[in-house]
Formats: structure tokens, sequence, C-alpha cells
């Protein structure tokens, strides 16, 4: 038999399209990672909560010989972190404060002024962190961060 050819024959049938199993594979991907993310947002939405609810404890202190020394420092009211600031004439000296709202991270900052000295500062949180740092010289700066 021979095959007919020309305006009169049929056509020949399609093709069979084979179906792309990638576009679903990425989808898949892409609604886990969704998922995942979801989850992880939760927890730490719950960790956040109930680390802005309790109540911390928190202990500056300034020691060493110096005059003219600045210091800058974290402080939470509520949900707010705020700086204050205080200028001291003579050491040593130390500050408490009772928080809710903590988040880690604050900021203790001693700069020595024009006279220079040698100071050293710590921060103490209930949990027992602690940070420490020293500094001397004229203008020089010790940073307890990060707690």
């Amino acid at each position: 038999m021979s095959e007919q050819t020309g305006p009169g024959a049929p056509a020949p049938p399609p093709p069979q399209r084979r179906r792309r199993l990638w576009p679903w594979v990425l989808l898949m991907i892409l609604v886990l990672l969704a998922l995942g993310v979801g989850a992880v947002s939760a927890v730490l939405a719950r960790e956040v909560s109930a680390e802005g609810s309790r109540t911390v404890h928190i202990r500056y202190e300034v020691t060493g010989a110096a005059e003219d020394v600045t210091l800058t420092y974290s402080t939470w009211k509520g949900d707010e972190l705020s700086t204050g600031r205080l200028t001291l004439w003579s050491l040593p000296w130390a500050g408490e404060l009772d928080t809710r709202g903590f988040m880690s991270g604050g900021s203790f900052v001693v700069t020595l002024g024009k006279s220079g000295g040698d100071v050293a500062c710590s921060v103490t949180v209930d949990d027992g962190t602690r940070r420490t740092a020293r500094a001397s010289g004229s203008f020089a700066t010790a940073a307890c961060n990060g707690f």
C-alpha cells in the first residue's frame, strides 16, 4: 500500500505533547517554602511576645579614674527603645533599671572627655548576660553593646 500525499490525503495525527513536570515541581517547592516561612514566623512572634512581656533587671557600672565622663545607654519604656545620657564628674558610678519590653541588643557607651583617664564599663542582665569594655585617653570610648 502506498501512502497518499497531496491535497486529498488525510492529515497525519498531531504529535503527542509531552507534559512538563518541572512547573509542578517548582510549584510544590514554593508551597513548601511558604509553609516553612509561615511556621518560623509564628515561632518568632511567640518568642518576641514572651520576651517583651517579662520583667528584666539591668545593672550598668562604670569604674576607673577619670573626670568628665559621658554615659549613653539604652532604656526601655513599654515597647519603645530610647536613649539616656548622663555626664559624670567622678567615678565609680552604677545604675539599675527594671524594665518590661526589653529586647536584646542594648547599648552602654562610656566616653571620656578632654582630660582623659581610664574607665571600664559593664552591663549585667538578670539572666547573667554580662558585657565589659575598657578605654583610656582623651575622648576614648568604651562600648558594652549587644546585651
